[in-house]
């Protein structure tokens, strides 16, 4: 009987540590009528994100509480593991974040940059960074696209 027991409690524990871990969860607050922010949420679920989304007609205000810079901000904002993501951000840099756990506030890509996640037109792409927020609230950039 313990061995029946023994194999059980081994063969349910080496099941569980083979299962995919849990997705991200990220929140993110948006304007009900924004197109570009539907695309980046598409982009977040094909690269294994889940997504709450809340619609709001005040986006500021969660920038302001989760401590986007002034002048760094998008059309969409977002948290996800403690973090603040705004804009057009990919989800690559999402996942390093996540995976490096660093010191900081979170990533931003400014304004809307043609080309980044949820703003594909065509093959123009133009050049962008995604900034590392310090929780000072100076940023540096993390990557360069």
């Amino acid at each position: 009987m313990k061995n029946l027991v023994a194999s059980l409690l081994i063969g349910s524990l080496a099941q569980a540590s083979w299962a995919a871990p849990a997705s991200p969860v990220i929140d993110i607050y948006k304007s009900p009528t924004c197109g570009c922010c539907n695309k980046w949420i598409d982009h977040l679920k094909a690269n294994g994100f889940t997504v709450t989304s809340h619609d709001t007609d005040n986006v500021a205000q969660h920038k302001y509480r989760l401590g986007v810079p002034p002048g760094y901000g998008s059309c969409h904002t977002a948290e996800v593991g403690g973090y603040v993501i705004e804009g057009h951000v990919p989800t690559r840099e999402i996942k390093r974040l996540l995976k490096e756990k660093p010191r900081a506030r979170g990533l931003v890509v400014p304004g809307m940059p043609i080309g980044s996640p949820g703003m594909e037109t065509g093959d123009h792409k133009d050049p962008y960074d995604v900034f590392l927020v310090n929780r000072n609230g100076s940023t540096r950039t993390y990557a360069k696209y």
